[in-house]
Order: structure tokens, then C-alpha cells, then sequence
């Protein structure tokens, strides 16, 4: 996929400027950046989930083609309750997905359904397909919503802020998750993060944008250890040191 001179208006307020960005089939890019560098635009234009205001001009040419979202396009939202309905269970709601892009009989949908839920680790997936979306945990309400998200096999995912409401536990279970998915399924994956740790401990590539342009982009491990930018390496300079232990 190449981004080439994409941009993003709401009205008079551009959100993204000029940006080129080419991403490789299979590899795992972070974009992160501040609240309102562009970074979540970017993944709603990719997925389509613009709203009606927005205009896009640019060019974004798809290896693959022109992409179908929800099949060719997975979405990890932050708050995962927006990726439930609340009055069906998410076995349901993980079958209509399945059905909706595959033609399965119920039973051979439910069978799917039940190993996606075991590939995401949900604890006994044969019960927790029977129940809905208040009766989990916040971490498991997000493993559930990566499920749905690559039921029907995408082979791109978006995942925009998908641990900022979680614990740091929690978080590194979710970020090892999605490594694993996308390493087994050969899924390209945009993660989307203000954490320059996170996303260094995730990425093969890290793009920083700041107020809709990327500033800097390379290699993840080049960019920890050699950022170019003052920005940059304002972000770096925010982590949190480690105390030694002396006990």
C-alpha cells in the first residue's frame, strides 16, 4: 500500500497534510503521535469510516486492489464496548459477522466463531460464546472485539488506541495478541499509539506525526536509539525511567 500526498479536511481544519507513507504486505507499522496529530484520521480514511464532512484528496493505491472494509479491512477500536451491541451475545454477534462475508451454515459458523474465541484466548470459549459483552472484563471485551475484527480474514488491521484504557498487564497481553494473530495470518497491521514504548516494543517500523505530517519514520529500534527529530525525542525523553532495585 502507498499513501502518496493524502490529506484530510474537516471544514477549514486540515487533519492530515501531504502525507507519502509506503506499507509492506505483512509488516506491523506504529503511527504514533499526540491527540490530534492525525494519527486516528489516518486509520478512519484507510478504513473508510470517514465522516461525512471530511474530504480527502491524494492517492491511496492498494496492492490487493480496492479493499472491501470489514472483510479486507479489520477495525480495532479504542473503547471496545463501541464494537459490541448490547443486546445480542458476542457469539451472535461474532456469527453474523462470519455469515455475512462467508456462506456457513449456522453450525459450521458457530465452529468458527468458538476457535476464534480460542485464538484470542478467551477463557472457555464455549461459554463465553453464550454470553454478552457486560459479563467480561475490559481486556477481554478487547480480545473479543479483535476477534470480530478478523473473523472474515482480513488481510489488513487497523488498530487504533486499542490498550490506552487498559493496565499495563493487560496491555503487553494485547500488544503479544496481535503479533501473534498477524504473524500466523500474514496480516499487515497499523497500530495507532501515543506510547512510543508500546509501539517500539511492537513495531517493525514507527511513523511519528505531529499536527497531520510525519515528522519521522524508519525502523523502530533506529528511531528509539537515533530519533532525528526534537519531537522525537521529546517523546522519548517523556518515558518513565526504571529505578534500579538495591533490595
Amino acid at each position: 500500500m502507498r499513501l502518496e500526498n493524502l490529506s484530510v479536511h474537516y471544514g477549514r481544519e486540515m487533519a492530515l497534510q501531504n502525507i507519502d507513507l509506503n506499507i509492506k504486505a505483512g509488516e506491523i507499522i506504529a503511527i504514533i503521535g499526540e491527540s490530534g496529530s492525525g494519527k486516528s484520521t489516518l486509520a478512519l480514511t484507510l478504513a473508510d469510516l470517514l465522516p461525512p464532512n471530511a474530504r480527502v484528496s491524494g492517492n491511496i493505491n492498494w496492492a490487493q486492489g480496492q479493499p472491501k472494509p470489514g472483510r479486507d479491512i479489520g477495525f480495532v477500536f479504542q473503547d471496545p464496548v463501541s464494537s459490541f451491541d448490547p443486546l445480542m451475545g458476542v457469539g451472535g454477534q461474532l456469527i453474523e459477522t462470519i455469515r455475512a462475508h462467508e456462506k456457513l451454515d449456522y453450525k459450521a459458523a458457530k465452529d468458527k466463531a468458538i476457535k476464534l474465541l480460542q485464538r484470542v484466548h478467551v477463557p472457555v470459549p464455549e461459554v463465553s460464546f453464550s454470553r454478552y459483552s457486560h459479563q467480561f472484563s475490559g481486556g477481554q471485551k478487547q480480545r473479543i472485539a479483535i476477534a470480530l475484527a478478523i473473523a472474515a480474514g482480513p488481510y489488513l488491521l487497523i488498530a487504533d488506541e486499542p490498550t490506552s484504557a487498559l493496565d499495563t498487564i493487560v496491555q503487553k497481553e494485547i500488544v503479544t495478541l496481535l503479533r501473534e494473530l498477524v504473524r500466523a495470518d500474514g496480516m499487515t497491521l497499523i497500530f495507532i499509539t501515543h506510547d512510543i514504548a508500546l509501539a517500539s516494543s511492537l513495531a517493525d517500523r514507527i511513523a511519528v506525526f505531529h499536527y497531520g505530517r510525519i515528522i519521522e519514520s524508519g525502523a523502530a529500534q533506529a528511531i528509539i536509539a537515533n530519533p532525528q527529530s526534537e519531537y522525537t525525542k521529546a517523546l522519548i525523553a517523556a518515558l518513565p525511567v526504571m529505578e534500579p532495585d538495591h533490595g
